[in-house]
């Protein structure tokens, strides 16, 4: 009976796939950098990632050392070298040297430790269908992550390093991202530079903030005490109420702007951010209520109860009980009403009219011009986009525990 089964062989498909994944990837990812035309060498990189997934996984997992990974990854490198024609990145070697023996490392090392975690535990002997069925998922969810990491940081990596770019070499080479950092910073950051202090985005970016912050307090002023009676008080409707709080957004935003233009051009409110104030609360207030009211249902009502009888009041108890326990949801729906109202473009395009009024999602549409050179276009979604990243990643973790907390109830 041979000692190699179905787990070895699964492991040299994987690893034939994860050579080929790689050096697709690593080849773009040089090509990106560097400005070289590589093409990626796809069958040498399937044929080095099966020679390395035999290697590695054709021994016990107990001898899998720190050293014979890296044995396996100059086995990769040779097989990838000798089966491209030492062409690894699809140029000769003599070109780009230094940069293409970085991204073969970077290669070798990744296609190595993607295939040793998806095999790790399991080897020669372990042929239990279950132990199947869990490298099939490793290798399905490492994929997965691998899609969703580069569908979320292309585009951004892409859109950085254009802004980074002047018009010249943007028109010269599309696909060259390489930045000569010899031109100074004054150079490298000339479009974001020029969009500060000859496009007013300085004015954008207050703006944008103003009315941001505003909307998220007047949203939760009003969607806290909604939340919490929904969730707590009874009432005639309650139910009904609880279930319909997002049918405003079965109308869709666009049939509600020219009613609305018509009646603040009355009002004298259109070509002011008091108008914007007053419009975004009316679109984030029913999905603050609707997440707000499944946490507060998860709180457990004893706490209230006990408060009610050592005395406090209905506010009190909100202030000192709910409130503090609540914040992680808070915390989440701050964020979520934020984003929305620093990235909403279609009230911002019809109801200001005044450059100085401008919020930074109107102020980057009036940049889609053929008299604006597009890296001044990337710079400026850089900007919208790094402050609400930045928010988004220091508040996580109030973002994913308030979404989830109130799942159980309500």
């Amino acid at each position: 009976m041979s000692r190699f089964g179905n787990i070895f062989y699964l492991c040299l498909l994987f690893g034939a796939l994860w050579g080929a994944i790689w050096t697709i990837l690593i080849t773009l990812l040089a090509l990106f950098i560097s400005g070289e035309l590589f093409q990626p060498q796809v069958t040498a990189g399937a044929l080095a990632g099966l020679i390395t997934a035999g290697v590695l996984t054709g021994l016990p997992p107990e001898r899998r050392s720190v050293g014979l990974r890296a044995l396996c990854g100059f086995v990769f490198i040779l097989v990838l070298t000798i089966a491209s024609g030492a062409t690894p990145l699809g140029l000769p070697l003599s070109i780009y040297s230094f940069g293409q023996l970085v991204f073969i490392l970077i290669t070798a090392w990744i296609t190595v430790q993607s295939i040793h975690l998806t095999a790790l535990g399991f080897g020669p002997g372990s042929e239990r269908r279950y132990n199947i069925e869990v490298i099939c998922l490793r290798f399905i969810k490492g994929f997965g992550l691998v899609a969703f990491t580069i569908a979320v940081a292309l585009p951004f990596f892409i859109m950085v390093m254009m802004s980074l770019k002047n018009q010249q070499l943007l028109l010269s080479n599309p696909l060259d991202f390489s930045l000569n950092f010899s031109q100074g910073a004054r150079a490298l950051f000339r479009s974001y530079i020029e969009l500060f202090t000859q496009y007013n985005f300085g004015t954008f970016m207050l703006n944008s903030a103003i009315v941001s912050v505003a909307t998220v307090c007047i949203t939760l002023f009003f969607a806290v005490p909604g939340a919490y009676a929904v969730a707590r008080l009874k009432f005639p409707g309650q139910h009904f109420l609880s279930r319909s709080i997002l049918l405003i957004y079965m109308v869709p935003m666009i049939v509600l702007v020219i009613p609305l233009y018509a009646i603040f051009s009355q009002m004298g409110m259109r070509n002011t951010l008091w108008g914007l104030m007053l419009v975004y609360p009316a679109t984030t207030i029913p999905v603050a209520l609707y997440m707000l009211q499944g946490y507060f249902r998860g709180i457990p009502a004893e706490l209230e109860e006990a408060g009610l009888m050592d005395g406090l009041t209905r506010l009190n108890v909100i202030r000192k009980i709910t409130l503090p326990l609540a914040l992680p949801a808070l915390g989440s729906v701050a964020l979520y009403v934020f984003m929305i109202a620093w990235n909403e473009f279609l009230f911002a395009l019809m109801f200001l009219d005044s450059v100085d009024l401008y919020t930074l999602s109107r102020g980057i549409n009036e940049l889609q011009s053929s008299e604006v050179p597009r890296q001044h276009l990337m710079a400026g979604a850089v900007i919208a986009t790094v402050p609400v990243l930045t928010l988004f990643l220091w508040f996580e973790r109030f973002l994913v525990s308030g979404l989830t907390a109130g799942s159980v109830k309500g």
